[in-house]
């Protein structure tokens, strides 16, 4: 725990902090001290040495590891306290599986630098590109029925608008159901999973997947869905810290999870109807498994999080995540 500690208090200390101080705190030898100094360098963190003085740190790496991301995380109840970084991974949301199939617990994170098999909704393809984003999963095991579930995914998303606006000074918008947008582009993707009992119906685990476009630059993004990406970078002109925002998200998720629990979603449902980009436009419904597109106009958001729309007649009626997806008239949410 020393390498933590050593940068804890390097974090803290807004000049120089003596090595003999640094030794006395933690209990260590100067020697140990240089030691976990010198290793710290070596991983990418600028530590000045001065005689006399002692050790400041000047700058860190965006590393998406544990130390980095608790070195901005506070205190959460659930979410995020235990951590799994690694380097790479297939999907944070298989590897989140696999925990809880080893009896993980409740509120376990499991974050890459990369993924090389994100998946998105309808098993889709998430460009996980290494450096450059936030690949994330929240193990959840809620003691709730079914029936309660359905909201988590919305919940997420206000949760990530939450940790943007806190990092970064702007918030996103919400696509129904579940996109993140801003500038009339997707931002982040969501992806939730959920085992359950196959004799009872009982909800055995709940995977919450996250990812965050963060650093990319639009070269970086394929083809294909280069006209509907965007990520923080392109849109503020400066780099974003990675470890900052994923403890954000982690602290956002953790409220939403015990509002969630508490049953009680009134300011989520409030906070999602205020940044639904969709609310008062004509959109396109699409259904899945084919069939044809309708033209609606979106009017409100229910307690569900389904979208209340006005048909063509006149006539309301609500729609849910799983039945279609909704498209503006012109493009991802116009």
């Amino acid at each position: 725990m020393s390498r933590e500690d050593i940068l804890v208090l390097l974090r803290k200390e807004e000049g120089f902090l003596s090595g003999q101080e640094l030794s006395r705190r933690l209990g260590l030898s100067r020697a140990a001290v240089w030691k976990t100094v010198d290793a710290l360098r070596r991983e990418g963190y600028e530590i000045e040495a001065r005689t006399g003085l002692g050790y400041r740190l000047a700058a860190a790496p965006d590393a998406m590891t544990v130390p980095e991301i608790r070195s901005f995380l506070g205190e959460t109840a659930v979410v995020g306290r235990e951590l799994r970084c690694f380097a790479e991974l297939d999907s944070t949301n298989n590897y989140a599986k696999t925990l809880a199939q080893t009896g993980a617990p409740d509120g376990t994170a499991v974050i890459a630098d990369s993924q090389t098999a994100g998946r998105g909704r309808m098993e889709r393809s998430f460009q996980s590109p290494k450096g450059q984003g936030i690949y994330l999963s929240v193990l959840l095991r809620p003691a709730l029925p079914p029936d309660r579930l359905p909201p988590v995914t919305a919940l997420a998303g206000v949760a990530v608008c939450g940790a943007v606006e806190q990092v970064c000074g702007l918030r996103p918008g919400l696509k129904w159901p579940n996109d993140p947008v801003l500038e009339g582009k997707k931002l982040c993707g969501i992806l939730t999973e959920v085992s359950l009992e196959a004799e009872t119906g009982r909800l055995q685990s709940m995977v919450l997947g996250i990812g965050i476009n963060v650093l990319q630059k639009p070269e970086d993004f394929p083809p294909e869905v280069r006209e509907v990406a965007i990520s923080l970078l392109q849109v503020l002109g400066r780099p974003v810290s990675r470890p900052r925002l994923t403890a954000a998200l982690l602290e956002e998720l953790d409220r939403a999870y015990a509002a969630l629990l508490a049953g009680d979603l009134s300011v989520y449902q409030a906070a999602y109807r205020r940044d639904c980009v969709n609310l008062g436009k004509r959109v396109q419904l699409l259904p899945f498994g084919g069939g044809a597109r309708e033209t609606a106009e979106a009017v409100g958001v229910d307690e569900a999080f389904n979208l209340i729309v006005r048909g063509e007649d006149g006539a309301l009626r609500t729609v849910r995540s799983g039945e279609v997806s909704v498209r503006g008239l012109w493009g991802y949410t116009e």
